[in-house]
């Protein structure tokens, strides 16, 4: 096996020369194009004595990130996506616990740059890129490389207010995408449509399965997703086969009923989700107007290389019902534990903890973080054997398959009871009137508080999911907004949720 992830877009590049790899609102680079400025990229890096650093990439999303993400690999060092609309005091910390070696960016973003806490060495990627490539370096180079060593480092949020920093090599990349592009049948035909913001690991499926089967990525203009119609023409017109989105943005879609504006039964194949819960109600509509897609559950932080279970859809769900995340991917381990680190048995709840190849090598620069989340497996003390510990509670249903119930930080004592928050919204989002919800619970008052987008009072809410969940875990208190807030990755914001309760 190759020990690194560009011996793909090495391959490709061959096949492909001359094929769309990535394409943004602005330009198009072809495989033997994004292998020519990647590996001149690298050259400079190289040149500078970077080996195994980390290099910062701020740029707008685009395709010359993808560039820049390739430039570190082919020389042997890994990058770190800053995103330029990113928050100082965020970027700062991020930089803090970093340290870069280099930042490659744009002759008009350094000054931006310059503006935060870093004093190093940067790389003007339209001079950089332009310049021509030293492939016996960058050969030799590589030739040094491990497959366990560093592609890439993501940020999540901390709970101390200080960005972790998830590191993740190699070996679990080239793992994860063999399984991808195996299991949904990728190849130099299809082409996806990409969501996930380049520092959200959602995008790795995108970035890799493109990389390595020669096939296309557009990367879909962010402005659309706030307009459904014009979204799906996009798709439509691109001819755009494959989508990995988060479930937000195929909710939305769902919500206002585009599918009776625009047809895509004969472009799109795949529906891929991954992020959060994905309500079957929502699902059924997707479901309902391209009834011969193929739909898919991925389940997994961004510890795991994006995703440790999936669930192919293959049976009809009522609208309350909980989508299973599914069975173990290929050459993962899954282990649900419970409060005595013992696996559940029938339908015990338990939290989900993975082994295996796809787990990542730690928290960058943090090794009390590291320590706790990254832990010695129990269930086998004869030898060192690390499992992460994800901090979600999941149970078996009587498929055998694995449901996601909530967050461990998410279940409550209310009432004596102890509380799964995702089993209300679960409900919740069964009802018709419903598209978005969240629960959290006011420690101070006792309250089980629900936010929804519509003017629905909190008596007609509990009367309808009544049947669904027992009494005591009826919210208490009904807070309607304008607009559910977001965060950068789509997913909705539980932070922001706080400040109204």
């Amino acid at each position: 096996m190759k020990a690194n992830v560009t011996y793909w877009l090495d391959k490709s590049a061959d096949k492909f020369p001359d094929k769309p790899a990535f394409v943004d609102e602005n330009k198009t680079v072809t495989f033997s194009k994004l292998r020519q400025q990647a590996m001149a990229l690298a050259t400079q890096m190289i040149r500078k004595g970077l080996f195994k650093r980390p290099v910062v990439v701020y740029l707008e999303k685009g395709v010359d990130v993808l560039v820049s993400f390739m430039g570190a690999a082919y020389s042997c060092n890994f990058y770190s996506p800053i995103d330029i609309d990113m928050p100082v005091s965020r970027v700062n910390k991020i930089l803090e616990v970093l340290q870069p070696s280099l930042v490659v960016t744009t002759a008009a973003l350094q000054d931006a740059f310059k503006s935060y806490n870093y004093e190093g060495d940067y790389l003007i990627f339209e001079e950089a890129s332009a310049l021509p490539a030293d492939k016996q370096a960058i050969d030799a180079t590589r030739g040094r490389g491990i497959d366990t060593d560093l592609l890439y480092v993501l940020f999540t949020s901390g709970s101390t207010g200080v960005p972790k920093g998830v590191t993740i090599n190699h070996r679990s990349v080239i793992d994860y995408i063999d399984w991808v592009t195996e299991t949904f049948e990728i190849t130099q035909q299809d082409s996806f449509g990409n969501q996930a913001p380049f520092y959200f690991d959602n995008s790795i499926l995108d970035i890799y399965s493109t990389i390595k089967t020669g096939a296309t990525t557009y990367i879909i203009p962010k402005n659309l997703f706030a307009q459904p119609v014009p979204l799906l023409e996009y798709l439509k017109e691109k001819k755009i086969n494959t989508i990995f989105w988060v479930p937000s943005a195929l909710i939305v879609v769902a919500k206002l009923k585009a599918f009776r504006n625009v047809d895509l039964s004969d472009t799109l194949q795949r529906v891929l989700f991954c992020g959060e819960v994905m309500p079957n109600k929502q699902l059924n509509i997707w479901r309902k107007f391209l009834p011969d897609v193929l739909y898919a559950n991925l389940y997994g932080p961004t510890e795991i290389t994006d995703a440790c279970t999936y669930y192919i859809v293959e049976r009809e769900f009522a609208d309350d019902e909980p989508l299973p995340i599914g069975i173990p991917m290929a050459n993962t381990d899954i282990l649900i534990l419970n409060d005595k680190d013992e696996p559940v048995s029938g339908d015990e709840v338990g939290e989900l903890c993975v082994r295996g190849t796809s787990l990542s090598m730690g928290y960058y620069n943090n090794p009390e973080k590291t320590r706790e989340a990254f832990v010695q497996n129990p269930l086998n003390l004869c030898v060192p054997e690390t499992i992460y510990r994800t901090g979600d509670l999941v149970k078996y249903n009587d498929y055998g398959e694995i449901v996601y119930l909530s967050r461990k930080d998410f279940q409550i004592k209310h009432m004596g009871h102890r509380i799964e928050l995702g089993e209300i919204e679960t409900a919740v989002s069964s009802l018709p009137e419903i598209a978005l919800c969240c629960c959290l619970y006011d420690e101070k008052r006792q309250k089980i508080v629900l936010f929804i987008e519509e003017e629905l009072d909190k008596a007609y809410i509990n009367g309808q999911i009544s049947r669904l969940v027992p009494e005591y875990m009826l919210p208490n208190k009904v807070v309607t907004l304008q607009k559910m807030p977001i965060n950068a990755n789509g997913k909705i914001d539980r932070v922001k949720l706080k400040e109204f309760i």
